[in-house]
């Protein structure tokens, strides 16, 4: 067996693998195109060529299935440059939806019209059985996705274009969301005085800040400045399968800030940080926090899963009888009093961690019209009202 080169062009060059011969007398070879700036660098890629072959590693582009090189992607991309509650997340969508349609499709054969079909066909099934399709912003993830498998695949030269290039990313419809409105919100801070303090604090932080859950149960005491009255959003806490609880980033680089709060959450944090000091030193060797201190623990220090609040609020709700929206509706009740009160889009994609104002205008563009509308009225009742004097 025997390995050799044949230039093909400029800086092009073909790798050539002999395996001998078959049964019938033809002769047995692998090969493989690259690129090298001249013989010597060839060489030296057949060499690896050769290795890869003889060590059982090197699968031919022709042949390698979409369910094998997803395996491939996981090792040697996915859990090297995605965080853990990414991938999660991909591989629901890869393991019920992608692999189940696409598994043994060769990666050369998929062509366009093969990702536009299938993601039309989210639009109509489902695999938990429910009625109807995914979401607009669930299909436009599986486009993300695929995007992401058949860059790696083009950059790692197993095909020769991304299929997903060429495909627009889906139109998501942008649902308005349920939120509190300055009234329902004084009527859930009564109900609340009646609440554990954690509870009663994470809400206010939720609804005062626009924190996600993530990063109000990854808040420490080190975060917590009170004399400049701020929160400093540094971590998120999530909930890995296999891992379990798990300290990370926050969702983007925008999203770690510096928020301001209101005086009167300085006083209740104060007072609420004296108790944890006291929980800590009851708890003596029992404390499990190691070297963190967090605003929101167990009494041993550990940090809550992130359904914990979750589910008190659901049951929180059904015991006051408030409006039901979901607990991250809270964020969003966040930047609509903010909206409403004539605070600027872009102040208010800062404190929320968005990556840009677009993102903001995006999410809450129907309410700053709205907002917008409504000035817009006074202005007009303004004007009326002078017109008669």
């Amino acid at each position: 067996m025997a390995g050799s080169i044949e230039k093909r062009g400029v800086n092009s060059w073909r790798l050539i693998y002999s395996m001998g011969y078959d049964h019938t007398g033809k002769r047995v070879k692998k090969t493989k195109t690259i690129k090298a700036k001249n013989k010597t660098e060839a060489k030296k890629k057949l060499a690896e060529f050769i290795t890869e072959i003889e060590a059982g590693e090197y699968i031919d582009p022709s042949k390698m299935k979409f369910g094998d090189f997803v395996e491939e992607w996981k090792s040697k991309y996915a859990r090297k440059h995605l965080s853990p509650t990414t991938i999660q997340t991909y591989e629901y969508a890869i393991n019920n939806y992608l692999i189940p349609t696409f598994a043994n499709k060769n990666l050369n054969e998929f062509k366009p019209i093969h990702i536009i079909n299938y993601l039309d066909s989210l639009e109509h099934t489902r695999c938990d059985g429910k009625e109807g399709g995914l979401s607009s912003s669930t299909i436009k993830y599986h486009h993300r996705i695929l995007r992401d498998i058949f860059t790696r695949a083009t950059e790692w030269k197993i095909i020769k274009t991304n299929p997903v290039i060429s495909v627009k990313s889906p139109k998501v419809a942008q649902a308005k969301h349920e939120v509190y409105t300055e009234e329902e919100v004084l009527e859930l801070f009564q109900f609340l005085n009646d609440e554990p303090i954690h509870f009663r604090l994470i809400v206010m932080i939720a609804i005062s800040s626009g924190l996600r859950r993530g990063e109000i149960l990854g808040l420490q005491w080190d975060d917590v400045n009170f004399e400049e009255r701020t929160i400093k959003v540094v971590h998120s806490l999530q909930y890995v399968n296999r891992e379990g609880r798990k300290l990370s980033k926050p969702k983007t680089n925008n999203s770690i800030r510096t928020v301001v709060i209101p005086t009167y959450m300085v006083s209740e944090l104060k007072k609420y940080k004296l108790r944890k000091q006291k929980e800590r030193l009851k708890a003596a060797e029992l404390w499990e926090g190691g070297d963190y201190f967090f605003v929101f623990s167990t009494w041993d220090g550990k940090p809550y899963f992130p359904q914990v609040p979750g589910r008190w609020w659901t049951g929180f709700l059904k015991r006051t009888g408030l409006k039901k929206i979901r607990f991250h509706d809270l964020r969003h009740t966040a930047a609509t009093l903010l909206i409403n009160q004539g605070v600027h889009a872009k102040v208010i994609s800062e404190r929320l961690g968005h990556a840009d104002i677009s993102t903001t205008m995006n999410v809450y563009g129907h309410y700053i019209r709205e907002a917008d509308e409504e000035a817009a009225d006074k202005l007009n009742t303004l004007f009326t009202n002078s017109k008669k004097a």
